[in-house]
């Protein structure tokens, strides 16, 4: 998910945006006198403050990577050893999401008028807002804790680099992003690979007891689960982009929180509406590796899907949520790996051609937000001469 949390999801780019593929959120008028910077990078900043930059999006990258990683694995773990309720998957996505009130402790209160632009926004618009979007964010997550539990690590893991597809097509009805070339043959192979996986009718052979009916249900419930999260990272950037109009920390980080404290009551509420919470007790007695480890396990996971959460929200900050929903794919090749290590998935010649499609896929896509981001350097440098 999560994690939206989960997911899920800044910069000014008006004097750029018609070359720009990326979602941004505007960064008010404190900026409107100086050219924008190019994907997120300060325009006129010192060396110290740039390398400050790199380094917070160097260390942001490794949280969202990393997170990422531990996560997904953790989350199969569950269901390897024994577990098998999707609600209590579903609700470790966001149940970690107290973690973040250390970053707003830590984050020191910009007095009003200085935090990028825009009017206080009314508490009920935001109140429905946050409900609105923490609810899509707990069927998201379930979606995908569903889809884990019926697919292999590896598959279920270059499926979700269909979210990069989807981020297209709602990026360019719900944002105005444009259409490149690149773009749409990133789309293309990114499908084709998602269907290959499809196609694969041995995959069931990878989890014991999954039937081929629960294995294109797992199929369906990623893929939908990959097109959920693009949309919430579109919804969330039209929000601080027409309601919220600040660029300031601590407004991401109260997206992030209001919204995961939504979807861990939502998943509560699902959790003894399906019954499956009198299903727990024989979860714990019956984990293959004992009680501590399944505590440790959804401690762990709770934990890494917020670590992951903390990358998000620093990208959407530092860079863009476009740029965030990229790097979350950087870990496509390295999940497959550890899963035939750890949970010995079967790699096999489709699956191994799949990962390559999707890595060109995402290389194409990745060449697309070089191209538009020298472009904008190039503009800031000319609009500086002019000046």
């Amino acid at each position: 998910m999560t994690d939206a949390s989960s997911g899920a999801n800044t910069n000014n780019a008006a004097s750029t945006s018609n070359a720009e593929v990326q979602i941004q959120i505007p960064a008010g008028p404190s900026k409107a006198e100086a050219p924008a910077p190019p994907a997120g990078a300060p325009s006129k900043s010192s060396g110290a403050k740039n390398w400050r930059w790199w380094l917070m999006v160097s260390v942001d990258v490794f949280f969202l990577v990393a997170g990422q990683t531990s996560a997904t694995l953790l989350a199969r773990y569950y269901y390897h050893q024994g577990g098998s309720s999707k609600w209590v998957s579903t609700f470790v996505q966001t149940a970690g999401f107290p973690i973040l009130f250390l970053g707003l402790f830590c984050v020191p209160k910009q007095p009003s008028g200085s935090s990028g632009g825009g009017s206080d926004t009314p508490v009920a618009k935001l109140v429905v807002i946050y409900i609105v979007l923490g609810l899509v964010i707990a069927a998201d997550d379930m979606m995908y804790a569903s889809g884990l539990k019926y697919l292999p690590v590896s598959t279920y893991s270059l499926i979700c680099a269909s979210q990069l597809s989807f981020n297209v097509v709602f990026g360019y009805v719900l944002n105005s992003q444009k259409l490149t070339g690149l773009i749409l043959n990133a789309v293309v192979l990114l499908t084709l690979s998602d269907a290959l996986l499809g196609a694969n009718h041995d995959e069931t052979e990878d989890i014991s007891g999954v039937s081929r009916r629960n294995y294109l249900m797992g199929f369906v419930l990623t893929l939908g689960a990959s097109g959920t999260y693009s949309l919430i990272l579109c919804l969330m950037q039209l929000t601080f982009e027409n309601v919220i109009k600040k660029h300031t920390f601590t407004a991401v980080l109260n997206m992030q929180i209001y919204t995961a404290l939504v979807a861990t009551v939502a998943s509560i509420i699902g959790l003894f509406a399906s019954g499956e919470w009198r299903t727990v007790r024989g979860e714990m007695d019956t984990f293959q590796s004992g009680q501590f480890s399944y505590f440790m396990t959804l401690l762990w996971t709770a934990v890494s899907w917020q670590i992951t959460s903390v990358g998000v929200v620093g990208l959407v900050f530092e860079v863009s949520s476009l740029f965030s929903n990229v790097i979350s794919t950087v870990a496509l090749p390295i999940v497959p790996l550890f899963a035939v290590l750890i949970f010995h998935d079967k790699m096999d010649g489709i699956k191994v051609i799949a990962m390559l499609i999707a890595i060109w896929g995402f290389v194409s896509y990745l060449m697309q937000h070089y191209i538009d981001d020298k472009k904008a350097r190039k503009a800031s440098a000319s609009a500086d001469g002019g000046s």
